[in-house]
């Protein structure tokens, strides 16, 4: 096995001890530790704030569907070896969901929809799962199971510009928080391979003018991606460069008017007339897992406060200092911040110098001057230090976490 690079996230993340791989669970399956769930949490949470402001509603879909949905969807046809299939005992043929559109399409068609209600916005953060080859496995990077943070997207005709532009707003919130530029593809057709897609060469072309006029009309960075489109449309791929240069597609956004005719979705009009609908997917993360890869690389794993599993590490240099010490970490725990008491026998040294490998934000070191002051010593990651109050140093990280700095 090739020595890993100091960066690579598979290094990283045993490190910081964020995930793990188990022989008997098998590759391509990550199993997230406490604290890798902090980070997937807390990566879920800002994306569901941003979307939030833009009224998307939260669903909620089982993890396998029957073969019929699929079939219909036209995804059997063209992906069933990418497919686990599964089989109950009356033999029916159920299929594990590689992705979750068709779902909620189910909930979008429960009932009509006037032109009022138009559009609805579902929103899910759910694992999907691809039987990709063994040999294609790599770290977070290429997985079975697959956590999206989806939405869809029903909407008229002319709604399409603004609601695309909703999302790449989103988007663009996003990845600037961690620094990142962005590139975007313009995934088409391959017009030599018409049977890889569904759908009419009409709407596709239809479909591609549309993408090609929001990207102008941003003033966005942009290149054309020839068969590099979904099975149901072509779709806005955000490429990011991480600090070493390499560039990774992260976030989606997909204009679909194929899976609104192979479901027949449609909203009465201000005629009284059923008006076909179409459906805008997306994903900010593209995945969680292939994010965090390419996050973690790109920080040197250094995860901002925000987004760190551990925030403050508080180290009482003796015995003597322990139960003010004990005192400090429950007040920081009382006010949402992560923090952890070092409770080891090991000198102060060793203490911080635990703190410095785990990529802790802040460390506070207490001893008789503290104690007797009933104030804190605290050192952040960039090596400055301050004596705060608890009141102060709770206000200061308050600020820094509601900032994302």
């Amino acid at each position: 096995m090739t020595e890993m690079e100091p960066n690579d996230h598979r290094r990283l993340g045993k490190e910081l001890d964020l995930f793990t791989f188990s022989e008997l669970v098998g590759p391509g399956l990550p199993l997230w530790t406490p604290k890798g769930t902090i980070v997937r949490g807390e990566l879920d949470k800002f994306v569901w704030e941003l979307r939030s402001k833009h009224n998307y509603d939260r669903v909620t879909i089982p993890h396998i569907t029957k073969r019929d949905l699929y079939e219909t969807s036209g995804h059997w046809e063209k992906f069933a070896d990418d497919l686990f299939k599964l089989t109950s005992r009356e033999g029916k043929e159920y299929a594990l969901k590689p992705m979750n559109c068709p779902h909620h399409i189910q909930i979008f068609a429960r009932k009509p929809h006037s032109y009022r209600e138009m559009p609805q916005r579902y929103a899910e953060t759910t694992m999907v799962y691809r039987d990709e080859q063994s040999g294609e496995l790599g770290g977070l990077t290429r997985v079975l199971s697959i956590t999206q943070d989806d939405s869809h997207v029903f909407c008229r005709t002319p709604q399409i510009k603004d609601e695309f532009n909703k999302i790449w707003d989103i988007v663009d919130s996003f990845y600037k928080a961690f620094g990142f530029t962005l590139r975007v593809r313009l995934s088409f057709r391959d017009p030599a391979t018409p049977e890889k897609y569904l759908g009419t060469p009409a709407i596709w072309d239809k479909a591609e003018s549309e993408l090609r006029e929001i990207a102008a009309e941003r003033g966005a960075d942009f290149f054309e991606g020839p068969g590099e489109a979904a099975l149901y449309g072509p779709k806005l791929d955000f490429v990011a460069k991480n600090a070493a240069g390499r560039e990774w597609q992260v976030a989606t956004i997909q204009l679909d008017m194929q899976l609104p005719e192979r479901f027949d979705l449609t909203c009465v009009n201000e005629k009284g007339e059923k008006e076909r609908v179409v459906m805008i997917h997306s994903a900010i993360m593209g995945s969680i897992e292939r994010f965090v890869a390419v996050v973690l690389e790109h920080l040197e794993g250094v995860l901002p406060l925000w987004l760190a599993p551990v925030q403050v590490k508080v180290l009482p240099i003796g015995e003597a200092h322990f139960e003010y010490a004990k005192s400090v970490t429950e007040k920081l725990k009382a006010e949402g911040i992560r923090a952890e008491l070092d409770e080891s026998s090991e000198s102060l040294g060793k203490k911080v110098r635990n703190v410095k490998t785990e990529k802790i934000p802040y460390a506070i070191v207490i001893g008789d001057k503290e104690v007797a002051d009933q104030k804190l010593t605290v050192e952040s990651r960039n090596g400055t230090k301050e004596v705060l109050s608890i009141e102060e140093l709770i206000s200061k990280l308050r600020e820094e976490i509601k900032r994302r700095a």
